[in-house]
C-alpha cells in the first residue's frame, strides 16, 4: 500500500487531534482507513413512481396536498400531523412525527416534496424530511455510514470529501491488469470515488463488484497460498495399499457403494498413494454411509503395512463404531480395538502395549486416543469424525502421533458449498451427496402445540409396536425469558401420561457423562422406551429401533440442527416420523418450517439455513473461524466467491505469479497477512 495513505487521518488538512480520536473509536486510525469505511448503505433522493416500491422502503415522492392539515398531541410534547398527498394517481397519507409547526407552512394545493417510509398496505408515508415546493435536489444519491459519539453523517462525508481532494491521486491500483479485462473491473481509484460519491446506484453497483471481488481474492489467495505450502512442506506416508484386496474387501460388504460414495473413496486412495499428506474434509448426511468410506480407507491403511485411527466424539458412538468396523475387518485378520476412558487398568495397559508393539491395526475411541501415554508403532492414517467437535489442538496432537500421517475429517453437519470453500478452504473436500438405496425417507409433519393429544396417541401406536421414540426440547428448566417446554417438564409429563406401560428416560447437558453414557446404553437396549432430551443428542447415536421423533418449540432451532435431530430416526427398515411442534410468530419461523417438510436433502436445507440465518449464525456464536468482510457477502456474492477461489487457485500454481511485476501487489498482500513467511517484495 502506499505510503501516503499509512499516514495517520491527522494528515488530512481539517482533521485534528480531537476528531482523529473519535474516529479511533471507530477503528480508523489512517488515510486509508477511512477511505475503506464504506457506507453501509444510501439515501435515494430520486423521485420514484410508487407501484415499483416495496413496503417499507424509502421513497421520495413529489406530489400536491389534497387536504387540510390534521394536528393530533398525544403524551408529553408528541404530536402527529397528518396530511393528504396527491401523487401522480395515488391519493396517500403522509405523517409527520414532533413537527406541529408544520401546520401553519402546509397549504391545499402546494406543492411538496417529502421523503420517508412507504407502508404499502396502509398506502402511507411517514416523513422524515420534508422539502417546500417542487423536487430540486442536486444530488439523487447520498452515502450513509456508520458513526459514533459526535461524527454525524455529514461531518464525516465532509471528512471523505477533503481525504479525496488530497490523497484521492495516491490510491492505486493492487489487481492484475489482466483480471480487470476478465472481468470488465472498475480501477481502484474510480472505485472508492463511486463508493463514496456516486451519481446513481449503476455506480455503486459496479464499484462494489470490484471491491466484492477484491476481498474475495485476496481471502482465497491466502487460503491457496497456506494449502500449496501446507501440501510441499508436508511430506506425507506414500501409501502403497494393495488395489486387489481393497477391491474384494469392497465386494465383500453387506451393500452396495452408491456412485457418490465409490466417487469419494477413490478421491481418499488418490491422496493416500500421493506424496503429500492428504488433508481432507469429508462431507455427508446423516445416513449417507460416511462409516462405510472410512473403513474402506482404514483397510486399505493396514493392506499398505501402517496402522489407522478413528476418533469420534462420544464413548457409545465410539462403541458402536467399533462394534460394527470390527465385524467387518475381522475376517480379513484385521485386528481392532477401543480405547476410550471407561478403560482402566490392566486392559488398558495391554491395549497401549500391543499397539505400539504394532500388534493393534486400527484403534478406535474418542479423545482417549490423544492422550500421552497412547504410542503407535506406524501410523499412516487419522480419521477425525465429527470434527467441529474437536478443537483445533486435540486435532493436532492426533495428527503428530505419527510421521505426517494421512488425514480425513468427516461431518454430517451438511455445509454449504459457500462456507466449505470458504472455512475450509485450506482443504480438499469430498461431498457424498446421495442415500443408500431402499433407505426411507422420514415422514416430517409441522403441528400445532394444540395437537399434543393427537401427537401422544400417535407415539403410542408406534410404541406398542415395539417401537421407540425420541422427544427434544430447548432448554432444561424454566426460563422467565423465555416461554419454552423444558426437558425436566416433558418429562415429567410424559412420565405421569404413559405410567405403567413405558418407560421415559432423561437426558441433558448437566448430567455427568457416566449419567448420560447410562442413560443412553438403556435407551439402546430398549430398557427405555421414551428418550426426553436437549439437543445433546443430535451426534452420531444410532437406535435403528427408533421411529418417532417429536421436536419441541421447533421454531427455536436452525434448519441444519432441525436436520441433524431428525437424522436420529429412520435408520432401521421402518417408516419413522419426525414431527415439529412449533407456533412461529415470524415468517421466517414459519418458512422454516414448510422447508423441513418439503425436503430431506441436508445440502439443500443447509443453504436455505444460510440464507435464512446469515453465516454468522450458521456455526453458531464466532468461533467458526469465518473471515470479516467489508463489502463482500458470502451468501449473496457466491458466484464471486466461487470466481476468486478458481482465479486463487490458478494463480498460485503459476510460475508467473511468483516472478511478474504485474503479480507484486498480490504477492505482497500475502506477505503482510502472514500467509507467507519472508521478506516482503516490491
Amino acid at each position: 500500500m502506499n505510503d501516503k495513505l499509512n499516514q495517520s487521518v491527522t494528515a488530512i488538512k481539517g482533521i485534528g487531534e480531537e476528531t482523529a480520536q473519535m474516529l479511533a473509536e471507530m477503528n480508523i486510525f489512517t488515510v486509508n482507513d477511512l477511505f475503506e469505511h464504506f457506507p453501509y448503505r444510501y439515501e435515494d433522493y430520486r423521485l420514484r413512481d410508487l407501484a415499483e416500491v416495496k413496503h417499507e422502503e424509502r421513497v421520495t415522492v413529489e406530489g400536491k396536498v389534497h387536504s387540510e392539515p390534521s394536528l393530533v398531541y398525544y403524551g408529553r410534547k408528541k404530536s402527529k400531523l397528518t396530511i393528504r398527498l396527491l401523487v401522480n394517481r395515488y391519493l396517500i397519507q403522509v405523517i409527520f412525527f414532533n413537527q406541529p409547526y408544520l401546520k401553519n407552512k402546509i397549504a391545499i394545493n402546494d406543492t411538496i416534496t417529502i421523503t420517508g417510509k412507504w407502508d404499502q398496505h396502509r398506502q402511507t408515508i411517514t416523513a422524515s424530511s420534508i422539502q417546500m415546493g417542487p423536487y430540486s435536489k442536486t444530488k439523487e444519491f447520498e452515502p450513509v455510514y456508520a458513526v459514533k459519539g459526535k461524527i454525524t453523517v455529514k461531518g464525516f462525508r465532509r471528512f471523505m470529501n477533503l481525504a479525496f481532494s488530497q490523497f484521492g491521486e495516491y490510491i492505486h491500483e493492487t489487481l492484475p491488469l489482466s483480471l480487470l479485462k476478465k472481468y470488465k473491473l472498475m480501477n481502484r481509484r474510480d472505485a472508492f470515488k463511486m463508493m463514496h460519491f456516486p451519481l446513481t446506484s449503476e455506480d455503486v453497483k459496479q464499484a462494489r463488484r470490484r471491491f466484492v471481488y477484491e476481498e474475495f481474492l485476496y481471502f482465497q489467495l491466502k487460503m491457496q497460498a497456506l494449502r500449496k505450502f501446507e501440501r510441499e512442506n508436508s511430506i506425507g506416508v506414500i501409501q502403497k495399499y494393495d488395489l486387489k484386496k481393497v477391491k474384494q474387501f469392497i465386494s465383500s460388504l453387506p451393500f452396495s457403494l452408491t456412485k457418490a460414495q465409490k466417487r469419494v473413496t477413490n478421491e481418499i486412495l488418490s491422496d493416500m498413494k500421493s506424496p503429500f499428506r492428504m488433508n481432507r474434509l469429508l462431507q455427508g448426511d446423516v445416513g449417507s454411509g460416511k462409516t462405510a468410506v472410512a473403513t474402506i480407507a482404514l483397510f486399505a491403511c493396514v493392506t499398505a503395512g501402517f496402522q489407522g485411527a478413528l476418533m469420534v466424539p462420544t464413548e457409545i458412538l465410539a462403541e458402536q463404531h467399533a462394534e460394527s468396523i470390527t465385524r467387518l475387518l475381522e475376517p480379513f485378520g484385521i485386528r481392532c480395538e477401543l480405547l476410550t476412558s471407561a478403560i482402566k487398568g490392566k486392559r488398558r495397559r495391554e491395549i497401549l502395549q500391543l499397539l505400539q508393539a504394532g500388534e493393534i491395526d486400527v484403534l478406535i475411541g474418542t479423545h482417549a486416543l490423544i492422550q500421552d501415554e497412547v504410542h503407535f508403532h506406524k501410523l499412516g492414517l487419522v480419521i477425525t469424525d465429527e470434527q467441529h467437535r474437536f478443537g483445533v489442538e486435540q486435532r493436532r496432537i492426533l495428527r503428530e502421533k505419527g510421521e505426517n500421517p494421512d488425514v480425513l475429517f468427516m461431518t454430517a453437519t451438511p455445509i454449504p458449498r459457500t462456507l466449505a470453500i470458504t472455512v475450509f478452504g485450506e482443504m480438499d473436500v469430498s461431498v457424498i451427496n446421495e442415500m443408500p438405496a431402499g433407505r426411507k425417507t422420514i415422514e416430517t409433519y409441522w403441528a400445532k402445540h394444540e395437537m399434543l393429544d393427537r401427537i401422544l396417541a400417535f407415539m403410542e401406536k408406534e410404541l406398542s409396536k415395539g417401537r421407540q421414540a425420541y422427544v427434544i426440547c430447548p432448554l432444561i428448566e424454566e426460563s422467565e425469558k423465555l416461554d419454552v417446554q423444558n426437558a425436566i417438564d416433558v418429562y415429567n409429563q410424559l412420565t405421569g401420561y404413559f405410567q405403567g406401560r413405558y418407560r421415559v428416560g432423561l437426558m441433558h447437558g448437566r448430567l455427568h457423562s457416566e449419567e448420560k453414557e447410562a442413560v443412553m446404553k438403556a435407551f439402546s437396549k430398549n430398557e427405555v422406551h421414551i428418550l426426553v432430551s436437549t439437543t445433546v443428542i443430535e451426534v452420531g447415536v444410532n437406535v435403528p429401533n427408533a421411529t418417532v421423533m417429536v421436536i419441541y418449540d421447533a421454531e427455536r432451532f436452525g434448519l441444519a440442527q432441525l436436520h441433524q435431530l431428525r437424522g436420529r430416526v429412520g435408520r432401521g427398515s421402518e417408516q419413522s416420523y419426525c414431527i415439529l411442534l412449533a407456533d412461529p410468530k415470524t415468517e421466517v419461523g414459519k418458512e422454516r418450517m414448510r422447508i423441513m417438510t418439503e425436503t430431506n436433502d441436508g445440502f439443500v436445507l443447509s443453504e436455505k439455513d444460510l440464507e435464512l440465518r446469515g453465516p454468522g449464525d450458521f456455526f453458531g456464536k464466532k468461533q467458526s473461524g469465518l473471515p470479516e468482510f467489508k463489502v463482500a457477502d458470502m451468501v449473496h456474492d457466491y458466484r464471486a466467491l466461487e470466481t476468486a477461489r478458481n482465479d486463487a487457485a490458478r494463480l498460485i500454481q503459476m510460475k508467473e505469479f511468483w516472478e511478474f511485476p504485474e503479480y507484486a501487489c498480490l504477492r505482497n498482500h500475502l506477505y503482510q497477512s502472514g500467509a507467507l513467511s519472508g521478506e516482503k517484495l516490491d
